[in-house]
Protein backbone atom coordinates (compact mmCIF):
# COMPACT_ATOMS: atom_id res chain seq x y z
CA UNK A 1 0.00 0.00 0.00
CA UNK A 2 1.63 3.45 -0.74
CA UNK A 3 1.00 6.37 1.37
CA UNK A 4 0.85 10.19 0.16
CA UNK A 5 2.24 12.91 2.36
CA UNK A 6 1.73 16.30 2.24
CA UNK A 7 4.85 17.97 2.13
CA UNK A 8 3.59 21.23 2.82
CA UNK A 9 4.18 22.46 6.37
CA UNK A 10 2.60 24.68 8.39
CA UNK A 11 4.28 27.63 9.96
CA UNK A 12 4.31 26.88 13.69
CA UNK A 13 2.55 29.37 15.73
CA UNK A 14 4.37 31.76 17.76
CA UNK A 15 5.17 30.49 21.22
CA UNK A 16 6.53 32.85 24.19
CA UNK A 17 10.13 32.81 24.55
CA UNK A 18 10.06 31.30 28.63
CA UNK A 19 7.93 28.77 30.65
CA UNK A 20 6.36 29.03 33.52
CA UNK A 21 7.84 27.70 37.19
CA UNK A 22 5.80 29.95 39.96
CA UNK A 23 2.25 31.38 39.89
CA UNK A 24 0.54 33.81 41.97
CA UNK A 25 -3.72 33.57 42.09
CA UNK A 26 -5.74 36.41 41.56
CA UNK A 27 -9.66 36.74 42.65
CA UNK A 28 -12.22 37.50 40.04
CA UNK A 29 -14.43 39.44 42.44
CA UNK A 30 -18.32 40.45 41.26
CA UNK A 31 -19.01 43.85 40.33
CA UNK A 32 -20.71 45.06 43.35
CA UNK A 33 -17.62 44.45 45.52
CA UNK A 34 -15.83 46.52 42.89
CA UNK A 35 -18.39 49.51 43.00
CA UNK A 36 -18.00 49.57 46.76
CA UNK A 37 -14.25 49.55 46.47
CA UNK A 38 -13.79 52.14 43.10
CA UNK A 39 -16.10 54.42 45.29
CA UNK A 40 -13.86 54.13 48.59
CA UNK A 41 -11.08 54.87 46.37
CA UNK A 42 -12.20 58.08 45.41
CA UNK A 43 -12.53 57.05 41.60
CA UNK A 44 -8.36 56.67 41.59
CA UNK A 45 -7.37 53.16 40.64
CA UNK A 46 -4.60 53.72 42.54
CA UNK A 47 -6.10 54.23 45.32
CA UNK A 48 -7.10 50.45 45.15
CA UNK A 49 -5.49 47.35 46.89
CA UNK A 50 -4.30 44.54 44.38
CA UNK A 51 -6.14 42.15 45.83
CA UNK A 52 -9.42 44.33 44.44
CA UNK A 53 -8.26 44.26 40.88
CA UNK A 54 -8.76 40.58 38.88
CA UNK A 55 -5.88 41.95 35.87
CA UNK A 56 -3.44 44.73 36.68
CA UNK A 57 -2.59 46.86 33.92
CA UNK A 58 -1.94 50.06 35.89
CA UNK A 59 1.69 49.87 34.74
CA UNK A 60 4.61 47.92 33.77
CA UNK A 61 7.13 49.69 35.98
CA UNK A 62 8.06 47.25 38.82
CA UNK A 63 5.06 44.92 37.96
CA UNK A 64 7.16 42.21 35.47
CA UNK A 65 8.22 39.14 36.43
CA UNK A 66 12.31 37.74 37.30
CA UNK A 67 13.74 35.37 35.62
CA UNK A 68 15.45 32.18 37.84
CA UNK A 69 18.63 34.03 36.39
CA UNK A 70 17.66 37.16 38.53
CA UNK A 71 16.90 35.63 41.71
CA UNK A 72 20.15 33.76 41.50
CA UNK A 73 21.90 36.40 40.77
CA UNK A 74 19.65 37.99 44.01
CA UNK A 75 20.93 35.33 46.07
CA UNK A 76 25.23 36.73 45.39
CA UNK A 77 24.03 40.19 46.15
CA UNK A 78 26.95 42.40 48.40
CA UNK A 79 25.44 44.66 51.12
CA UNK A 80 28.56 46.07 51.60
CA UNK A 81 27.83 49.78 52.30
CA UNK A 82 30.34 51.25 49.83
CA UNK A 83 32.56 49.20 47.14
CA UNK A 84 30.00 46.42 46.60
CA UNK A 85 30.74 44.13 43.92
CA UNK A 86 27.00 44.55 43.03
CA UNK A 87 27.73 47.88 42.05
CA UNK A 88 30.58 46.60 39.79
CA UNK A 89 28.36 44.67 38.22
CA UNK A 90 25.84 46.44 37.24
CA UNK A 91 28.73 49.17 36.02
CA UNK A 92 29.97 46.20 33.73
CA UNK A 93 26.54 45.94 32.11
CA UNK A 94 25.69 49.64 31.70
CA UNK A 95 28.87 50.21 30.08
CA UNK A 96 28.52 47.35 27.77
CA UNK A 97 24.89 47.54 26.83
CA UNK A 98 24.75 51.27 27.35
CA UNK A 99 28.23 52.78 26.60
CA UNK A 100 28.41 55.15 29.60
CA UNK A 101 31.68 55.13 31.46
CA UNK A 102 30.14 56.81 34.63
CA UNK A 103 26.84 56.08 36.61
CA UNK A 104 25.15 56.46 40.20
CA UNK A 105 22.46 54.07 41.16
CA UNK A 106 19.16 55.32 42.12
CA UNK A 107 16.12 53.52 43.73
CA UNK A 108 14.42 54.34 41.17
CA UNK A 109 13.71 56.30 37.43
CA UNK A 110 12.13 59.61 39.41
CA UNK A 111 14.73 59.62 42.06
CA UNK A 112 17.35 59.87 38.35
CA UNK A 113 15.79 62.76 37.72
CA UNK A 114 15.74 64.26 40.89
CA UNK A 115 19.79 63.98 41.26
CA UNK A 116 20.52 64.94 37.91
CA UNK A 117 18.34 68.12 37.64
CA UNK A 118 19.47 69.43 40.68
CA UNK A 119 22.35 70.12 39.06
CA UNK A 120 21.18 71.23 35.64
CA UNK A 121 17.76 72.77 35.84
CA UNK A 122 16.70 76.10 37.99
CA UNK A 123 13.59 78.45 38.09
CA UNK A 124 13.02 80.12 34.83
CA UNK A 125 15.33 77.13 32.53
CA UNK A 126 13.35 75.78 29.33
CA UNK A 127 13.72 71.90 28.92
CA UNK A 128 12.49 71.19 25.51
CA UNK A 129 11.88 67.28 24.23
CA UNK A 130 9.57 65.31 22.94
CA UNK A 131 6.20 64.74 25.19
CA UNK A 132 7.44 64.93 28.60
CA UNK A 133 6.45 62.20 31.00
CA UNK A 134 4.96 63.03 34.11
CA UNK A 135 7.67 62.82 36.90
CA UNK A 136 10.24 64.65 34.06
CA UNK A 137 7.98 67.44 33.38
CA UNK A 138 7.01 67.13 37.70
CA UNK A 139 10.70 67.53 37.92
CA UNK A 140 11.11 70.64 35.89
CA UNK A 141 7.69 72.32 36.91
CA UNK A 142 8.93 71.57 40.63
CA UNK A 143 12.00 74.26 40.13
CA UNK A 144 10.15 76.52 38.28
CA UNK A 145 11.37 75.92 34.71
CA UNK A 146 9.08 74.85 31.68
CA UNK A 147 8.44 71.51 30.02
CA UNK A 148 8.22 72.97 26.03
CA UNK A 149 6.82 70.10 23.95
CA UNK A 150 8.09 69.04 20.67
CA UNK A 151 6.57 66.03 19.63
CA UNK A 152 6.05 65.54 15.51
CA UNK A 153 2.76 66.74 15.00
CA UNK A 154 1.75 63.19 13.30
CA UNK A 155 1.54 61.43 16.67
CA UNK A 156 -1.76 63.65 18.13
CA UNK A 157 -3.82 62.36 15.44
CA UNK A 158 -4.35 58.15 16.60
CA UNK A 159 -5.43 56.97 13.20
CA UNK A 160 -2.11 57.71 11.32
CA UNK A 161 -0.10 55.29 11.42
CA UNK A 162 3.59 56.54 11.35
CA UNK A 163 6.73 54.31 12.68
CA UNK A 164 8.47 56.90 14.47
CA UNK A 165 5.65 58.89 16.41
CA UNK A 166 8.25 59.56 19.56
CA UNK A 167 9.99 61.50 17.10
CA UNK A 168 11.11 64.77 17.98
CA UNK A 169 10.39 68.00 15.39
CA UNK A 170 13.25 69.27 13.99
CA UNK A 171 11.85 73.08 13.05
CA UNK A 172 10.00 73.15 16.56
CA UNK A 173 12.96 72.45 19.02
CA UNK A 174 15.49 74.68 16.76
CA UNK A 175 12.73 77.51 17.38
CA UNK A 176 13.37 76.49 21.27
CA UNK A 177 17.05 76.75 20.87
CA UNK A 178 16.87 79.45 18.82
CA UNK A 179 14.48 82.48 20.52
CA UNK A 180 15.14 80.73 24.19
CA UNK A 181 18.37 78.51 24.06
CA UNK A 182 20.06 81.01 26.72
CA UNK A 183 17.86 79.11 29.36
CA UNK A 184 18.26 75.84 27.74
CA UNK A 185 20.35 73.48 30.11
CA UNK A 186 19.49 70.52 27.74
CA UNK A 187 17.40 68.48 25.18
CA UNK A 188 15.70 65.64 26.94
CA UNK A 189 14.55 62.88 24.25
CA UNK A 190 12.32 59.69 25.84
CA UNK A 191 12.83 56.63 24.24
CA UNK A 192 10.36 54.97 23.98
CA UNK A 193 7.70 58.18 24.12
CA UNK A 194 5.31 56.86 27.10
CA UNK A 195 2.75 59.95 26.89
CA UNK A 196 2.56 59.90 22.82
CA UNK A 197 1.59 56.11 22.98
CA UNK A 198 4.79 54.32 23.80
CA UNK A 199 5.64 55.24 20.33
CA UNK A 200 9.43 54.61 19.26
CA UNK A 201 11.64 58.04 18.22
CA UNK A 202 14.22 56.25 15.37
CA UNK A 203 17.94 56.79 14.66
CA UNK A 204 17.87 58.93 12.53
CA UNK A 205 15.56 61.64 14.71
CA UNK A 206 18.48 61.20 17.41
CA UNK A 207 20.86 62.19 14.92
CA UNK A 208 18.90 64.72 13.97
CA UNK A 209 18.52 66.12 17.65
CA UNK A 210 22.25 65.31 18.43
CA UNK A 211 23.06 67.50 15.24
CA UNK A 212 21.29 70.75 17.03
CA UNK A 213 22.54 70.21 20.07
CA UNK A 214 26.21 70.14 19.15
CA UNK A 215 24.93 73.44 17.20
CA UNK A 216 23.85 75.33 19.79
CA UNK A 217 26.17 73.71 22.86
CA UNK A 218 23.44 71.79 24.87
CA UNK A 219 23.97 68.20 26.18
CA UNK A 220 21.45 65.58 25.52
CA UNK A 221 19.41 63.49 28.08
CA UNK A 222 17.84 60.29 27.06
CA UNK A 223 14.79 59.38 29.54
CA UNK A 224 15.50 55.50 29.09
CA UNK A 225 13.14 53.47 30.46
CA UNK A 226 11.94 51.26 27.63
CA UNK A 227 15.19 52.07 25.39
CA UNK A 228 15.12 48.22 24.59
CA UNK A 229 11.85 48.41 23.27
CA UNK A 230 12.88 51.76 21.10
CA UNK A 231 15.70 49.70 19.50
CA UNK A 232 13.15 46.51 18.85
CA UNK A 233 10.86 48.98 16.80
CA UNK A 234 14.13 50.35 14.82
CA UNK A 235 15.51 46.99 13.88
CA UNK A 236 11.86 46.23 12.26
CA UNK A 237 11.19 49.62 10.79
CA UNK A 238 13.92 51.98 9.97
CA UNK A 239 15.53 51.26 6.93
CA UNK A 240 19.44 50.21 7.29
CA UNK A 241 18.80 48.26 10.98
CA UNK A 242 17.35 44.99 10.28
CA UNK A 243 20.19 42.91 10.32
CA UNK A 244 21.89 44.32 13.32
CA UNK A 245 21.51 43.04 17.03
CA UNK A 246 19.43 44.66 19.50
CA UNK A 247 22.58 45.54 21.47
CA UNK A 248 24.22 47.44 18.37
CA UNK A 249 21.45 49.51 17.75
CA UNK A 250 21.13 50.45 21.61
CA UNK A 251 24.79 51.41 21.26
CA UNK A 252 24.38 53.53 18.18
CA UNK A 253 21.22 55.10 19.87
CA UNK A 254 22.88 55.84 22.95
CA UNK A 255 25.74 57.37 20.89
CA UNK A 256 23.56 60.44 20.61
CA UNK A 257 23.56 61.30 24.28
CA UNK A 258 25.52 62.77 26.46
CA UNK A 259 23.64 61.31 29.60
CA UNK A 260 20.90 58.96 30.28
CA UNK A 261 18.60 58.41 33.04
CA UNK A 262 16.21 55.10 33.51
CA UNK A 263 13.49 53.58 35.50
CA UNK A 264 15.19 49.81 35.75
CA UNK A 265 11.59 48.70 36.55
CA UNK A 266 10.64 48.56 32.83
CA UNK A 267 13.24 47.00 30.66
CA UNK A 268 15.72 45.61 32.55
CA UNK A 269 12.91 44.01 34.50
CA UNK A 270 13.38 44.27 38.04
CA UNK A 271 11.23 45.21 41.02
CA UNK A 272 13.15 48.60 41.81
CA UNK A 273 15.80 50.70 41.03
CA UNK A 274 17.36 52.56 38.59
CA UNK A 275 20.55 55.16 37.24
CA UNK A 276 21.98 57.97 35.86
CA UNK A 277 24.91 57.27 33.75
CA UNK A 278 26.75 59.69 32.15
CA UNK A 279 30.29 60.30 30.02
CA UNK A 280 31.47 63.53 31.90
CA UNK A 281 33.19 62.69 34.75
CA UNK A 282 33.11 66.33 36.10
CA UNK A 283 28.75 65.70 36.09
CA UNK A 284 29.19 62.76 37.90
CA UNK A 285 31.03 64.26 40.64
CA UNK A 286 28.33 67.06 40.71
CA UNK A 287 25.71 64.86 40.61
CA UNK A 288 27.29 62.37 43.45
CA UNK A 289 27.11 65.11 45.63
CA UNK A 290 22.82 64.85 45.71
CA UNK A 291 23.12 61.53 45.27
CA UNK A 292 24.64 61.38 48.50
CA UNK A 293 21.58 64.03 49.82
CA UNK A 294 18.61 62.25 48.43
CA UNK A 295 19.72 58.72 47.70
CA UNK A 296 22.71 57.27 49.56
CA UNK A 297 26.26 56.15 48.87
CA UNK A 298 27.27 56.64 45.37
CA UNK A 299 28.19 53.24 45.01
CA UNK A 300 24.21 51.74 46.44
CA UNK A 301 22.13 55.38 45.73
CA UNK A 302 19.16 53.51 47.07
CA UNK A 303 18.96 50.07 45.94
CA UNK A 304 20.60 46.93 47.80
CA UNK A 305 23.26 44.77 46.21
CA UNK A 306 20.81 41.91 45.34
CA UNK A 307 18.64 44.58 43.66
CA UNK A 308 22.00 45.65 41.62
CA UNK A 309 22.72 42.05 41.01
CA UNK A 310 19.49 41.11 39.31
CA UNK A 311 19.42 44.72 37.71
CA UNK A 312 22.97 44.14 35.50
CA UNK A 313 21.11 40.84 34.71
CA UNK A 314 17.96 42.50 33.60
CA UNK A 315 19.81 44.79 31.08
CA UNK A 316 20.90 41.69 29.12
CA UNK A 317 18.19 39.77 29.41
CA UNK A 318 15.85 42.96 28.54
CA UNK A 319 17.50 43.22 25.31
CA UNK A 320 17.28 39.80 24.27
CA UNK A 321 15.30 39.96 20.69
CA UNK A 322 13.57 36.87 21.47
CA UNK A 323 12.12 38.08 24.81
CA UNK A 324 11.43 41.62 23.18
CA UNK A 325 9.39 39.55 20.44
CA UNK A 326 7.48 37.81 22.82
CA UNK A 327 7.06 41.04 25.00
CA UNK A 328 6.25 43.50 22.03
CA UNK A 329 3.93 40.76 20.03
CA UNK A 330 1.59 40.36 23.29
CA UNK A 331 0.84 44.53 23.31
CA UNK A 332 0.24 44.15 19.57
CA UNK A 333 -2.02 40.74 20.44
CA UNK A 334 -4.59 42.80 22.88
CA UNK A 335 -4.30 45.87 20.16
CA UNK A 336 -5.54 44.33 17.10
CA UNK A 337 -8.17 42.45 19.67
CA UNK A 338 -9.33 45.61 20.11
CA UNK A 339 -8.97 47.28 16.78
CA UNK A 340 -11.07 43.95 15.33
CA UNK A 341 -13.94 44.99 17.89
CA UNK A 342 -13.65 48.87 16.08
CA UNK A 343 -12.19 50.17 19.44
CA UNK A 344 -10.40 53.72 18.81
CA UNK A 345 -6.90 53.07 19.89
CA UNK A 346 -3.44 55.06 19.24
CA UNK A 347 -2.04 53.61 15.84
CA UNK A 348 0.66 51.91 14.98
CA UNK A 349 0.62 49.94 18.22
CA UNK A 350 3.38 51.13 20.93
CA UNK A 351 5.94 48.70 22.56
CA UNK A 352 4.81 48.50 26.40
CA UNK A 353 1.26 48.68 26.46
CA UNK A 354 -2.13 49.86 24.45
CA UNK A 355 -3.20 53.60 24.80
CA UNK A 356 -7.13 53.31 24.00
CA UNK A 357 -8.56 56.94 22.54
CA UNK A 358 -11.18 57.53 24.96
CA UNK A 359 -11.87 61.08 23.16
CA UNK A 360 -13.31 59.10 20.54
CA UNK A 361 -14.43 56.12 22.76
CA UNK A 362 -16.58 58.24 24.79
CA UNK A 363 -17.82 61.39 22.51
CA UNK A 364 -20.69 61.90 25.21
CA UNK A 365 -18.62 62.76 27.51
CA UNK A 366 -17.08 66.49 28.18
CA UNK A 367 -13.30 66.84 28.35
CA UNK A 368 -13.61 68.88 31.62
CA UNK A 369 -15.63 65.31 33.29
CA UNK A 370 -12.12 63.54 32.20
CA UNK A 371 -12.94 60.87 29.44
CA UNK A 372 -10.07 59.11 30.08
CA UNK A 373 -10.06 58.72 33.80
CA UNK A 374 -14.44 57.71 33.12
CA UNK A 375 -13.13 54.87 30.87
CA UNK A 376 -10.61 53.30 32.85
CA UNK A 377 -13.36 53.60 35.83
CA UNK A 378 -16.12 51.83 33.38
CA UNK A 379 -13.26 49.52 32.72
CA UNK A 380 -12.88 48.21 36.25
CA UNK A 381 -16.66 48.20 36.93
CA UNK A 382 -16.86 45.92 34.34
CA UNK A 383 -13.65 43.13 34.38
CA UNK A 384 -12.11 44.13 37.22
CA UNK A 385 -8.95 45.17 34.96
CA UNK A 386 -7.31 48.22 35.82
CA UNK A 387 -5.89 50.60 33.55
CA UNK A 388 -4.53 54.25 33.76
CA UNK A 389 -5.40 57.54 32.58
CA UNK A 390 -2.62 59.16 30.65
CA UNK A 391 -4.90 62.44 29.86
CA UNK A 392 -6.31 65.81 32.03
CA UNK A 393 -5.75 64.48 35.19
CA UNK A 394 -2.50 63.76 34.42
CA UNK A 395 -1.65 66.66 32.59
CA UNK A 396 -2.29 68.74 35.92
CA UNK A 397 -2.72 72.04 36.20
CA UNK A 398 -0.57 75.08 34.44
CA UNK A 399 1.43 76.43 37.22
CA UNK A 400 0.57 79.83 36.62
CA UNK A 401 -2.43 80.12 35.69
CA UNK A 402 -3.59 77.07 37.76
CA UNK A 403 -6.53 75.91 35.45
CA UNK A 404 -6.61 73.15 33.75
CA UNK A 405 -4.41 71.65 30.93
CA UNK A 406 -6.61 69.63 28.42
CA UNK A 407 -3.82 67.84 26.41
CA UNK A 408 -4.16 66.85 22.68
CA UNK A 409 -4.24 63.19 23.72
CA UNK A 410 -6.84 61.93 26.01
CA UNK A 411 -5.72 57.73 26.88
CA UNK A 412 -6.47 54.79 28.90
CA UNK A 413 -3.54 53.44 28.90
CA UNK A 414 -3.58 49.29 28.88
CA UNK A 415 0.33 48.84 30.16
CA UNK A 416 1.24 45.28 30.31
CA UNK A 417 3.42 43.99 33.03
CA UNK A 418 6.69 41.60 30.90
CA UNK A 419 6.50 37.71 31.60
CA UNK A 420 3.18 37.99 33.43
CA UNK A 421 -0.08 37.67 32.23
CA UNK A 422 -1.31 35.05 28.76
CA UNK A 423 -3.34 36.17 26.08
CA UNK A 424 -6.06 34.52 27.86
CA UNK A 425 -5.75 37.62 30.04
CA UNK A 426 -5.47 39.73 26.97
CA UNK A 427 -8.58 38.19 25.76
CA UNK A 428 -10.47 39.38 29.17
CA UNK A 429 -9.74 42.88 28.55
CA UNK A 430 -10.15 43.29 25.22
CA UNK A 431 -14.25 41.38 25.30
CA UNK A 432 -14.82 43.80 28.63
CA UNK A 433 -13.79 46.83 26.25
CA UNK A 434 -15.95 45.76 23.48
CA UNK A 435 -18.68 45.55 26.16
CA UNK A 436 -18.01 49.21 26.50
CA UNK A 437 -18.29 50.61 23.54
CA UNK A 438 -21.38 48.56 22.36
CA UNK A 439 -22.88 50.66 25.18
CA UNK A 440 -20.86 53.88 24.91
CA UNK A 441 -23.73 55.81 23.75
CA UNK A 442 -25.31 55.51 27.32
CA UNK A 443 -21.98 56.48 29.30
CA UNK A 444 -22.53 60.50 29.54
CA UNK A 445 -21.27 61.79 32.60
CA UNK A 446 -17.63 61.63 34.16
CA UNK A 447 -15.66 62.90 36.76
CA UNK A 448 -15.33 66.33 39.12
CA UNK A 449 -12.41 66.81 41.44
CA UNK A 450 -13.01 66.51 44.92
CA UNK A 451 -9.36 67.46 46.09
CA UNK A 452 -6.01 67.12 44.22
CA UNK A 453 -2.53 67.81 45.46
CA UNK A 454 -0.63 70.46 44.07
CA UNK A 455 1.34 68.92 41.87
CA UNK A 456 1.83 65.06 40.10
CA UNK A 457 -2.33 65.21 41.25
CA UNK A 458 -2.91 61.99 39.59
CA UNK A 459 -1.48 59.73 41.74
CA UNK A 460 -3.63 60.68 44.90
CA UNK A 461 -6.81 62.78 43.56
CA UNK A 462 -10.28 61.93 44.63
CA UNK A 463 -12.84 62.27 42.53
CA UNK A 464 -16.60 62.08 42.40
CA UNK A 465 -19.57 62.09 39.92
CA UNK A 466 -20.32 64.67 37.97
CA UNK A 467 -23.98 64.64 38.44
Amino acid sequence: MLYHFNHNNMELPFAESYKMKMVEPIRKSTRAEREVWIKQAGYNLFGLKSEQVFIDLLTDSGTGAMSDRQWAAMMMGDESYAGATSYFNMKNAIREILGFEYYLPTHQGRAAENVLFSVLVKEGDVVPGNSHFDTTKGHIEFRKAKAVDCTIDEAFDTTLVHPFKGNVDEEKLENVLKTQGEKVPFIIVTVTCNSSGGQPVSVENLKMVRRLADKYGKIVVFDSARFAENAYFIKLREEGYKDKTIREIVLEMFSCADVMTMSAKKDAIVNMGGFIAMRNKELHAQASVFNIVFEGYITYGGMSGRDMNALAQGLYEGTDFEFLETRIRQVEYLGNRLMEFGIPLQQPIGGHGVFVDAKRFLCNVAKEEFQAQKLAVELYLESGVRGVEIGAILADRDPLTRENRFPALEFLRLAIPRRVYTNNHMDVVAVALKNLFDRRETIRKGFRIVHEAPIMRHFTVTLEHAD
